[in-house]
């Protein structure tokens, strides 16, 4: 049992201290993974990690009688956050720029939702809607790695799967979702 999870089961039992222990240990491994796939990012780009960690860290807290069944959920929960995060700023710019052309996406060059522009991640994010409903087991894997930025081994780690399962699913998520995007360009 990971840290993370006693922690989460000891403020579900009430002790107020285990939240205190949360925030420092789940926000540095946050802030570390977003800050790795940021420091590629130009200079002048509109996302920085923090950021992304503090608003989705923020509404993760504010969830009130949120049952976490462990770490994986958190994780999970915080990718579910993270994406949003990055959709609502993805449909703010689309909106400012009223529309435009989608844009081809090599998602074996994506890693992180944020270094995506607006309407190529809206693009993402409704093929990733449709594939949910057909493969969500597949899908959650596909969120952690597209909008947390996490390894195919901590992806595995996290959804409690082997490295092999991890990478079939991986290149099928690819497949799918690479002839689904191609398919409406």
């Amino acid at each position: 049992m990971s840290d993370v999870t006693r922690i989460l089961e000891r403020a579900q039992q009430g002790d107020a201290g285990a939240a205190k222990e949360l925030l420092p240990l789940v926000y540095e491994e946050l802030r570390h993974l977003a800050a790795i796939k940021m420091a590629s990012q130009p200079a002048g780009h509109t996302l920085q990690p923090t950021a992304l960690v503090h608003e989705a860290y923020l509404r993760l807290v504010k969830q009130e009688h949120r049952e976490w069944k462990g770490s994986r959920h958190f994780y999970a929960v915080a990718a579910q956050a993270m994406r949003q995060i990055l959709i609502d700023i993805a449909r703010r710019k689309r909106r400012l720029k009223r529309g435009g052309a989608c844009q081809h996406l090599d998602l074996d060059q994506i890693h992180l939702a944020a270094e995506s522009d607006p309407d190529g991640l809206l693009a993402v994010n409704e093929a990733l809607e449709d594939f949910t409903r057909e493969y969500s087991a597949q899908a959650e894997l596909v969120k952690l790695r597209f909008f947390t930025g996490l390894s195919l081994p901590q992806v595995a780690q996290t959804l409690g799967i082997s490295l092999a399962t991890a990478k079939r699913s991986w290149a099928f998520s690819r497949a799918w979702l690479y002839r689904r995007l191609t398919r409406e360009n």
